[in-house]
């Protein structure tokens, strides 16, 4: 069984009037110069799954100027057994759309048909920046277990913000929050369970693996300390915590407050310790870790984003990830400046030339 995209149409979307390939299941290999469009076709990637995509951009960020006349990107995405026609698209910056075969859908129908992840140049600094970008590195590492966590994250982020209204509000009747405190323990509950799952997976696809790229060792935690153990504990905490939480104006327990420590597990050091290659690998590390053990719970293996990837590892490490990726059979859109980066895959890969001529890019597909 297989994940992977046979075809790709980009239309006005970014630097890309219009760009079509047809691709197998092999990896695909990017190269061109700096500026000339690369990340661009695989953030258009990236929408195949729930979410803003790998920039988190809005819909209007993503129309070609000056035209902005909007975007569309579809494919025809095998997964497992079935073949599946995609197409999302924004209209003069407007709330993205989706249709399965035809059908209107919501942005959380992808993650019941795909898994994607990605490694992109920002991610680089995750180790040593704030808590934010940890969980939502987390948040997408769950969601390709557990489709519904998108949901699940959306209601409770709803539900808070209405709360932190009310707190800014200074409103103190207790009517008011109940249910929305509810709601809150419920799926704040339910957020951190898949949390510890996600987690709990990617600690057994770790260890064991055959692989050339560090273990880490990865803890949940709280700045709080640790979230209360039931939906009820957590429904308490929140109506007690109110009086602080007025002070504050925002809430200041839940799932949000959550960060992950990161150890580099053969030495015992804080991943924000490591130096800059040894954080970079942890990454590499958990992004196969990940992509193994969908390859088990999901039935295949994701498709795999990894932008300038190949330019951060020695030539060693480089050559270990492909045999990694060619060995997971995933498809994975890797970007780079040069083919002589992808020299290691040789014909286990196919190869787009991306170029840039007056603002516009262009992909070649090479034979």
């Amino acid at each position: 069984m297989t994940l992977h995209l046979s075809s790709l149409t980009v239309s006005h979307f970014r630097s890309h009037k219009l760009a079509r390939v047809s691709v197998d299941p092999r990896p695909v290999a990017i190269f061109g110069p700096n500026g000339a469009g690369k990340t661009n076709i695989i953030e258009a990637v990236s929408l195949f799954s729930p979410g803003r995509g790998l920039r988190r951009a809005s819909a209007e960020d993503m129309t070609r100027r000056p035209e902005a006349l909007g975007w569309k990107v579809s494919g025809v995405l095998h997964s497992l057994s079935q073949v599946h026609e995609v197409e999302i698209w924004s209209e003069s910056g407007k709330a993205r759309q989706t249709k399965i075969d035809e059908k209107s859908a919501a942005q959380t129908a992808l993650g019941r048909i795909a898994r994607v992840l990605w490694l992109i140049p920002s991610m680089d600094r995750l180790w040593i920046e704030g808590a934010e970008g940890r969980r939502r590195f987390l948040d997408r590492m769950t969601l390709s277990f557990t489709p519904s966590h998108a949901d699940l994250s959306l209601t409770y982020e709803k539900a808070m913000r209405e709360r932190n209204r009310l707190l800014k509000d200074m409103v103190r009747d207790p009517h008011w929050y109940s249910a929305l405190e509810t709601k809150m323990a419920e799926t704040g509950r339910a957020i951190h369970d898949n949390r510890m799952a996600a987690l709990a997976q990617l600690k057994d696809a770790q260890s064991g693996a055959q692989t050339a790229f560090p273990a880490a060792d990865l803890t949940l935690t709280h700045s709080d300390g640790d979230l209360p153990e039931t939906v009820d504990d957590l429904r308490t905490a929140l109506s007690e915590g109110r009086a602080r939480d007025l002070t504050a104006g925002r809430t200041l327990i839940g799932p949000h407050r959550a960060d992950i420590y990161g150890v580099y597990a053969a030495k015992d050091v804080p991943a924000k310790d490591c130096s800059t290659g040894e954080q970079k690998a942890l990454l590499v590390s958990l992004i196969l870790a990940n992509a193994r053990a969908l390859a088990q719970d999901f039935g295949a293996p994701p498709l795999l984003l990894l932008d300038e990837v190949a330019a951060h590892l020695d030539a060693n490490r480089r050559a270990a990830l492909y045999d990694e990726i060619c060995g997971l059979k995933a498809q994975a859109w890797m970007t780079g400046t040069g083919m002589e980066l992808f020299a290691d895959l040789g014909t286990r890969a196919q190869y787009l030339e991306v170029t840039e001529e007056a603002g516009v890019s262009h992909v070649h597909q090479l034979s």
